[in-house]
């Protein structure tokens, strides 16, 4: 009796990539890898064509600064400026957008306009440091001292105590960070309590950077009334969220166990209910600093404090799109990454949010 072969079935066309496009949509990390990966090219896209579609076009008034101040012909200062910054500017839009995409994707922001032959990375890698130290050394203050008082709060509930706290982390939470930095400007000029011409910048004329008693005085010196804001403006929403979550802990039924045990209140307070009571904010963490460092603009530029957010104020004034571009990208780049490593963190402490397609 002879066999039969049976013809093998031929995949589809196609089948692959929708095979790969599956695997991506069910993998939970490629999927928030590749959220944050279109979240970064939506708004930096939309910031490029923005800036360039506003009705004063900022390289065509550094063309007329040139033109006034070096009586250059039009086309001469329209050449000089399109070889400063490497721009073809008779492109059309969309090549421009390809061409600015491609530098980024190299690494490459461009050349600030107010700051000849200065490149925006060089820009942003001597100051981002200074805002991210100012926002951080705030972030750890506001957590440390937040957490301790919503324990506080929450086992003295009710009390005259937890009564004050609560209405100054309320106020805390609620009153933007401008507020509060103005008020200080206001009472301490009053008063006569700061010198701000002294605090203004980051550090000191004639301060040599590095790792000496001298030098972290110094920055600590002009830093600390930009990170008396951020604590102030944040330790209210840590207080209120530790205070919530420390009395929900409080009546769980691993609680009511460790007191039947005779355990001491110190222990079951550290080792039982605030560990697990502060297990939700950790999550929180990055996000607040991301979002921290996204409204440093604003107390930058009014403490005259030499940071990033500062630099921002400063091309939005000025008119200086390129650097204008960098800032907003970096800020963009820190909340999308904030947000993503907050997700990764709720799928590792939470495994049921990673079902929705796979593993």
């Amino acid at each position: 009796m002879s066999s039969v072969a049976v013809p093998q079935a031929q995949p589809r066309p196609g089948a692959d990539w929708r095979r790969a496009l599956r695997a991506v949509g069910s993998n939970f990390l490629l999927r928030r890898i590749l959220k944050a990966i279109l979240t970064i090219w939506f708004v930096t896209s939309l910031l490029f064509f923005l800036i360039r579609l506003m009705p004063s076009n900022p390289l065509e008034i550094y063309i007329q600064e040139l033109m006034s101040q070096y009586s250059m012909s039009y086309q001469d200062a329209r050449s000089q400026a399109a070889s400063l910054f490497a721009l073809d500017l008779d492109a059309p839009l969309w090549q421009q957008y390809v061409h600015y995409m491609s530098g980024l994707v190299r690494g490459d922001l461009g050349t600030s306009l107010r700051s000849q032959g200065t490149k925006v990375t060089d820009i942003i890698a001597k100051f981002l440091p200074w805002t991210l130290f100012s926002v951080g050394t705030a972030l750890l203050i506001s957590v440390i001292i937040g957490v301790g008082l919503g324990i506080v709060m929450a086992y003295r509930r009710d009390s005259w105590l937890d009564n004050v706290l609560s209405v100054f982390a309320s106020i805390s939470s609620s009153v933007p960070q401008f507020i509060f930095a103005v008020l200080i400007i206001v009472f301490g000029v009053r008063w006569k309590l700061l010198d701000f011409a002294a605090l203004r910048g980051s550090t000191s004329p004639g301060i040599e950077p590095g790792f000496t008693f001298a030098f972290i005085k110094d920055i600590f010196y002009h830093a600390w009334l930009p990170i008396a804001v951020y604590v102030l403006t944040s330790i209210g929403t840590w207080m209120l969220s530790m205070r919530n979550n420390t009395l929900a802990t409080l009546g769980e039924d691993y609680v009511t166990v460790a007191r039947a045990r005779g355990l001491r209140d110190t222990r079951i307070a550290t080792s039982y209910v605030g560990r697990n009571a502060a297990l939700p904010l950790v999550t929180s963490f990055a996000l607040a600093l991301a979002y921290s460092v996204g409204g440093s603009p604003v107390v930058e530029d009014t403490f005259k404090y030499v940071g990033l957010g500062y630099y921002l104020v400063q091309s939005v004034f000025q008119r200086d799109y390129s650097l204008m571009q960098g800032c907003f990208l970096v800020l963009t780049v820190a909340v999308v990454t904030a947000n993503m490593i907050t997700d990764l963190l709720y799928g590792v402490l939470d495994p049921r949010i990673r079902i929705g397609g796979g593993e």
